[in-house]
């Protein structure tokens, strides 16, 4: 609302100039029309006004629909003045017919609460709308305030006033809308059912355990999930992405009418591909904060219908369906295993798949081979022993104790690649993930000297929970054999992904170097260990040495 200019004190009230020369004034009325502009759509067609009571007046004169006559009969508050837009203006959307008397039964759903015209200004403008019985008051108030003299500039100051308050009741008024839209949306997500779920428990729990709780170690896995860089990089990663959406669109017949439950939704991509490619419900979850964006995507692209959105951990939430045919997931972390997300997914499997359902992606494959870089040594390791012309010996501590996550190039390998597990994702068992595994290579005709070995995963997505898919080949191998089969790979041979590949680089000052040359055979185990103290970390163990020889080790810390 426009301030009115102040008078000083040697204006005088009762001078009829001055108060023509203030309503005068250059952008007197503008700065009102400036502020106030606002566009008002119709109830129901696209037609626009400036304001709510001459559209109003429109759909009364064009349609027969009274608004105020509606509000006025059901004694409507706020609230309910808003329930009644939001039904007309559905009903004009869906093209099906308004009730011929709306009562207040209509308008008993809290799901009316939810805007069906984004930004609508009719709602902010609901207080400009005379009130219930205030016709009558308005044609006796115009002959008292002539009779007790006020002048143009006195009625002006008195409006605003009662304009200020009234701003200041709608936003009031607007706040508690808004609150009463985030629990209805609340409500019909789960969330709601969640926190009685968390209140169940924690009312089950014995008086007698005072105790705090421990840390969850896995709490910061899940806050770092709260952040877009992460999902945008996920997202962007098309290798990842495409496979998903080629496998979900390219078996629609798979889908369709079909329960899929996805654990970790993350923004809730493939919650909607499955939501686009006929599933008939599709239930998202996620422990992040990263939910509430995903309820907000989802709703955006009117897949609200078809997709629920439950936050917790798979472990703890109960789900609004007792099974599902279908299991979406992207659980997969460096090196395949890391971030330990993937007994999650058997948990839900053995609690909720039906026993012919299917798991996406179905097998995973891990690989391991030998590496040889001069460069890369060079430029990421030797370096620190001239830095500027200092050296820098001491960077180099510990240099050789962490696995690196990096890309390597193809020609860095120097032997033949070894699949060394391979994980039926329908039938693997939480032990299995935890092994140790025998491989085998056979160096290639370029080699010099042997740096360390280099892990990735290759990924397939079956489409039975019957079909098996040899170790022995690779994604591109797997994928070649079937029209339409989809599967993809980390490795160094392929277009690269945002999980890299694993190197493990030798320390060179605690292992032996071992003589190499074209075509010799080397043999090995790898271990994959849970890390203590790092529950969704790695302590992989690599022992090595050619055919017949003797064997030495290194452990690396992927945590």
């Amino acid at each position: 609302m426009a301030e009115a200019y102040p008078r000083s004190d040697s204006e005088s009230v009762s001078s009829s100039d001055n108060e023509e020369q203030w309503l005068d004034q250059p952008g007197a009325e503008d700065d009102d029309e400036e502020q106030e502009q606002v566009e008002v759509v119709s109830l129901l067609d696209e037609k626009v006004f400036p304001d709510a009571p001459s559209m109003l007046a429109y759909c009364k004169d064009k349609f027969g629909f009274d608004f105020i006559a509606v509000r006025d009969r059901l004694e409507l508050d706020f609230h309910g003045s808003v329930k009644l837009i939001n039904l007309v203006r559905q009903s004009a959307k869906e093209g099906t017919p308004l009730p011929k008397e709306i009562t207040a039964e209509h308008l008993a759903d809290d799901k009316l609460f939810i805007p069906v015209l984004d930004d609508d200004a009719l709602i902010f403008c609901l207080d400009e709308l005379p009130a219930q019985g205030e016709e009558k008051g308005k044609t006796a108030e115009a002959p008292a305030a002539a009779s007790n003299g006020e002048g143009p500039v006195d009625e002006l100051l008195q409006k605003n006033a009662k304009l200020q308050a009234e701003l200041e009741q709608l936003a009031k008024q607007f706040s508690s809308y808004r609150m009463a839209v985030e629990q209805t949306l609340d409500k019909r997500w789960g969330v709601e059912e969640d926190e009685k779920a968390e209140s169940a428990k924690k009312a089950a729990a014995p008086a007698a355990e005072e105790k705090k709780p421990e840390k969850d170690e896995s709490a910061y896995y899940f806050e770092s999930y709260a952040h877009n860089d992460i999902h945008e990089l996920m997202i962007k990663d098309a290798v990842r992405t495409d496979a998903y959406r080629d496998f979900i669109y390219a078996n629609k017949d798979l889908f369709a009418g079909k329960t899929v439950l996805d654990i970790g939704c993350g923004t809730g991509i493939l919650s909607m591909f499955c939501a686009k490619a006929g599933a008939a419900r599709v239930i998202a979850v996620d422990n992040s904060a990263i939910l509430d964006k995903a309820r907000e995507n989802i709703f955006n692209n009117k897949l609200d219908h078809i997709i629920t959105c439950v936050r917790g951990r798979i472990e703890d939430v109960v789900l609004p369906v007792k099974e599902v045919d279908i299991i979406v997931s992207e659980w997969m972390g460096y090196c395949l295993l890391y971030e330990a997300m993937l007994p999650s997914v058997f948990f839900a499997r053995d609690k909720y798949l039906k026993p012919d359902g299917l798991l996406v992606p179905s097998h995973s494959s891990m690989w391991i081979a030998p590496v040889s870089d001069a460069e890369y040594i060079a430029e990421n390791i030797s370096w620190w022993r001239d830095v500027y012309g200092f050296d820098m010996k001491a960077m180099q501590t510990g240099i050789h104790t962490d696995a690196r996550m990096t890309v390597m190039p193809a020609d860095a390998v120097c032997g033949e690649a070894h699949a060394f597990r391979m994980l039926d994702l329908h039938t693997a068992k939480v032990e299995d993930l935890v092994f140790e595994d025998k491989w085998k290579t056979t160096l290639g005709d370029k080699v010099e000297a042997l740096d360390g070995f280099l892990v990735w995963f290759d990924c397939f997505f079956g489409e039975s929970r019957k079909e098996v898919v040899d170790a022995d080949l690779t994604a591109a191998q797997w994928a070649a054999k079937g029209k339409e089969r989809v599967a993809f790979t980390t490795g160094p041979f392929n277009t690269a992904t945002h999980w890299r590949q694993g190197l493990y680089l030798f320390d060179k000052s605690k292992v032996k170097d071992i003589e190499v040359k074209p075509g010799s055979k080397l043999t090995g185990e790898i271990k994959y260990a849970v890390a203590e103290g790092h529950s969704r970390g790695l302590d992989i163990k690599i022992t090595w040495g050619l055919e017949g020889g003797d064997k030495q080790s290194q452990t690396w810390l992927l945590h």
